[in-house]
């Protein structure tokens, strides 16, 4: 198992209802869980991140009270294989979005780089932004 550079944990209200998000409707991969610390490590094609409930007040690492929606100021950037379908799993399991799909192009010195992308909050607010890559082209200068 290989672990990124960067996992970002996320401490969740309900640790079976998160679990079921991402494993049963988002499709990653448990790749261990300590279930009675209400933790797991979680993977989809590549993209890692933790879940935890803690039980331990000592290894509860808040700097300040977490309220919904959590995760203000931040969202994750998720790079899929087949946005379409992780779209159509979301809707099929009644999954509001927080911006629609789109069509997206971003610039980066001369050239601009696509993406279609979504976002959806996960049940405790976070926000995870999912895309795939459509290929670059240059600025076009007017």
């Amino acid at each position: 198992m290989r672990f990124n550079p960067l996992v970002p944990e996320l401490q969740v209200s309900d640790f079976d209802r998160s679990l079921a998000f991402y494993r049963d409707v988002l499709g990653f991969e448990i790749l261990y869980m300590r279930g009675e610390e209400r933790f797991a490590f979680l993977d989809r094609e590549g993209a890692q991140l933790m879940i935890e409930q803690p039980v331990d007040p000592e290894r509860i690492w808040n700097t300040a009270e977490l309220a919904p929606p959590f995760g203000r100021g931040i969202n994750f950037q998720i790079r899929v294989g087949d946005v379409d379908a992780l779209h159509a799993s979301l809707e099929a399991h009644g999954v509001p979005f927080f911006r629609p799909m789109e069509e997206k192009w971003y610039r980066r010195d001369d050239e601009l780089l696509g993406n279609r992308q979504f976002l959806v909050q996960d049940p405790d607010g976070y926000l995870l932004r999912f895309y795939q890559d459509i290929g670059a082209k240059p600025v076009t200068r007017a």
